[in-house]
Parts: C-alpha cells; structure tokens; sequence
C-alpha cells in the first residue's frame, strides 16, 4: 500500500489510489458512526479533501498501524512477546549466567572428598646450626659421670622434596557445604523467576497498552468526524448570519480537541511500540512496524472467578522461604566446625644435607616417607561460633517475618483487585449504555441544527460532554486491565500469559 503513495514538496498531491483507500476507510467509519444522520455527498466530499489536505501524516499513520496486517507483517502474540523478553533481555542471560556459576560451584564441592595431593620442595641455607649438649660421660666410661660435650646438629645446606597426599575420611562440614550449595541454586533459580515475573507483567501492561491505544485511536478518528460534521454544520449558519461567532468558536474548540487527541494517541502507539520492543530485547527500533495479535482480548476474559491465590507459584515468596531454609543450613554448617575431622595423610619425598652448595651432589640425598591417621578437634576458633548461630537464627525469623507479611499483601491486592474489577466493569456497562445514547442524541441534534430546530449551543455541549464521556470511558478501560493483571500477579497465575 505504501508503494502507492506518491508525495509532491507540499504534501499535497496524493494518487487517486490512497484518494480510494481513504475514501473506503473513512465510508466505513460513516457506515458505522455515522449517528444515524443524513449526510450529503457535498458534505462527505469537503471532509474527504479537508482530511487530506490538512492532515496527510495523520491519516499515512493510521493506515500504517490500523489497517489489516499486511503479507509479510510480523504479528507479536502476547504470549511470544513475554518469551522474547525472557529470551533476549541481557539481565535475563545475566541471570542464566548466575545460575550456571552456581551449579559449577557446587560441583566444585564435591571434589574435597577426592585425596588431596601437593609436592612440596625446600631449599635452605643455614648460617647457625642448632648447637645441643650431650652428656658423654654416661656413653664414655674413660669421662667423668658428668662429662658433657657441645655437639653442632645439621649442615650448612638442606634441601627437602616429595608429594603429600591426604585422603579426608570424615568431614561433617563437606556435607553440609555441598548441601548449603543446592539452595543456593534454588534461590538463584527463585530469584530469576522473580525477574522474569516481574519483566512479563511490564510487557503485558505495554502491550495491553497498545491495543487499547489502537482502539482509542479508532475512537478518535470517529470523534474527529463526528465534530467536523458538527462545525461545518454551525459553519454554514454562521455565512448565512444565522449563528453568533462564539458558538462557532466552541465548535472549532470541539474538534480541535478531537484532532488533539488523536495526535497524542497515535505518538503513544508509537511509543509503546518502541518500548514494547525494548523490552522484548529488540534492538532495531525500526522494527517498530508491526501488529498486536488482537484475539487475546477474547482469549484471556476479564472475569474475577477462578483466580485463587497461589503463594507458592510466586517467585518472591518462594525466594523467602528458600533465604529462611539458607539460614538453617548455614546454622548446620557452623556447627560442623566444632566436629573432628579424620584423614589418612602420607608423605614420599627425600632430603640432601650438604655443607657447600651443591644440590646434585651424589650420596647426599636420602629417602623419607610416612603414612598415617590425621585426626584434628577443633577448640578454638579465633571467633565466636555460638554467636554467628544466633545471628544466623534471627535472620531465619526475619525471612519468616517477611514471607507471612509479604503473603498478606499479595493475599489482601488479589482480593481488592478483584472488588476494583467488579466495580469498572460495571461503571463500563453504565459507560457503554450512555456512549450510544449521546452518540445518537447529537446525531438527532445535528440534523435538528440542519433543519434549524435546535440551538447550536446545544450541539456544542452535547460535543463537549461526550468527549469527557469517552475519556472517562477509555480511562476505566485501561484501569479494568491493569486490575485483571494486578489480580493475576497477586494470585500467582500471571504465568497463565507465556505457557
């Protein structure tokens, strides 16, 4: 269709092509708000030029995001949307990222029950020997009994090398480590969840948020009709010296109103289309050019029975309680502590003594070599264990504290969510009944106003209220919405929206 259009410098010249696909849209919208009025192909045709003369760019756009998705247009699902943020966020693959340092960190654990095996090598140089008394008189009977002698222990130069190896036989704490480790990766795997429900119920706003800009903009465009209709009718009178200026200056405020409106919501589509597309992960901002998948309106009904809270299928509750069980494991491994550990530790290596420096000196080397049972109880530890028990306790009831109050709160905003629902949808039942009235009471009023029956102040003011009417109306719309969602993610079922 856009390769129809065809633009001079002014804007102005439009093939009589896009003339047709207008002229079809905007007979369409008469056939379906036209408020039941009379209305001369004279008329229809000054709008037809006043519309594309004056607002060329407006109708390209509404073409553009309103028309039926054509051949090639990607259609974005909700539920696909949702899955394209969870698959291309970077703070998602961050999260994925976590979770994966997690799992190779307990994996990591279980290697400290494999033997632990070192090489050790020394070198040393020592300028003062050990010197110790030895009483020669009791080995040497040709000495007095206490005979002592000064004998210097050791050489100048030493060398030591060889491999210890210690295999743990029990160690309460590795257990408890690993175990410590495992929810660990629970609460990593919560947390990204959390992120995750967080991140759908942002894009399911937006893209609710797109449909319902779509279907305000229709709205608008009829308003815009409707209130041109309006002034070229007081127009006329006011040539014919029929009607005071100021009753037209009310009609011109209407409908610039109108215009008004349907100039910010065609910016708000575009840019909820733009930050939809952030937040899916799409990076080329010139994707922007595609359509919502208009059925899930009939696919997910607006309706309060059936959403029953879940506090488990919340992410932030299970996040809580799995910090709340971190705290008791962590408590086990600071008891552990205090338990003995027992090992086999064995050494195989040899020494050199010398009294120069030559470390390849032949017949100066000698074997050495143990094995044997490690058995080590610890005492002291350098700091107060009883003391981080009790920090770690206090923090387990202060997870506890948080989860009950927390469920409270999901608990108490599903439920007024609920009453909210109820409440808009019946101010959108009364809403819609009075809509079609005043619609059809200023159609009857425009052709009264035609046939100089009524007033023109009249026209105007039915205008100006059926424009607070729908603002009012499309305000309820969005609020009936972000209930039904708010009620979803309180009551643990927003996943209902991506599986």
């Amino acid at each position: 269709m856009l390769n129809q259009l065809r633009f001079s410098g002014d804007h102005e010249m439009i093939t009589y092509t896009f003339l047709m696909k207008v002229s079809q849209i905007f007979k369409a919208m008469f056939v379906n708000y036209s408020f039941k009025c009379q209305i001369n192909k004279l008329t229809f045709n000054g709008l037809i030029y006043f519309i594309l003369k004056k607002w060329s760019f407006i109708i390209l756009t509404i073409l553009v995001f309103l028309s039926v998705p054509v051949i090639g247009q990607n259609v974005l699902t909700l539920s696909k949307a949702i899955n394209n943020g969870f698959l291309n966020r970077k703070n998602m693959q961050s999260g994925k990222s976590d979770l994966l340092i997690r799992r190779l960190q307990t994996e990591a654990l279980y290697q400290k029950y494999w033997p632990q095996v070192s090489f050790e090598y020394t070198y040393l140089y020592n300028p003062i020997l050990q010197t110790s008394i030895l009483p020669i008189g009791i080995f040497n009977s040709s000495y007095p009994a206490d005979a002592t002698m000064n004998v210097r222990f050791g050489t100048t130069w030493s060398q030591t090398a060889g491999a210890t190896v210690v295999q743990p036989l029990i160690d309460f704490s590795i257990p408890a480590q690993i175990n410590e480790a495992k929810l660990q990766e629970r609460i990593t795997v919560a947390s990204q969840a959390q992120t995750e429900y967080e991140l759908a119920f942002t894009i399911a706003q937006t893209y609710i948020e797109i449909s319902l800009q779509e279907s305000k903009i229709k709205s608008a465009v009829a308003d815009t009709n409707r209130t041109y209709i309006s002034y070229q009718l007081l127009d006329n009178k006011f040539v014919e010296k029929r009607l005071l200026k100021s009753d037209l200056n009310k009609s011109v405020i209407n409908h610039n109103n109108a215009v008004q409106l349907l100039k910010d919501a065609l910016s708000e589509l575009i840019e909820d289309k733009v930050y939809l597309l952030f937040l899916t992960g799409e990076t080329a901002i010139e994707k922007s050019d595609f359509a919502i998948d208009s059925s899930f309106v009939k696919q997910y009904k607006l309706t309060t029975s059936g959403l029953l809270p879940d506090a488990e299928a919340i992410p932030e509750l299970q996040q809580l309680d799995l910090q709340s069980q971190l705290t008791v494991r962590q408590v086990k491994s600071q008891q552990a502590r205090r338990l003995p550990t027992l090992s086999i530790k064995g050494f195989l290596g040899a020494n050199q003594y010398t009294n120069k420096f030559d470390p390849t000196k032949t017949d100066s080397w000698f074997g050495l070599s143990y094995v044997g049972i490690d058995f080590k109880f610890p005492i002291l530890f350098g700091e107060n264990v009883h003391k981080n028990i009790e920090v770690l306790r206090l923090q387990s009831a202060q997870y506890t504290q948080q989860k009950e109050d927390r469920s409270a709160l999901y608990a108490k905003d599903a439920y007024t969510s609920k009453l909210k629902m109820e409440r808009v949808m019946s101010q959108l039942k009364t809403q819609e009944e009075n809509l079609a009235l005043s619609i059809e009471s200023i159609a009857i009023t425009q052709a009264r106003v035609t046939e100089g029956q009524e007033s023109a102040s009249t026209l105007n003011i039915d205008e100006a209220n059926l424009q607070s009417l729908k603002a009012d109306y499309e305000t309820n719309k969005k609020q009936l919405w972000n209930f039904w969602l708010n009620c979803l993610k309180a009551s643990g079922q927003l996943d209902i929206l991506w599986k």
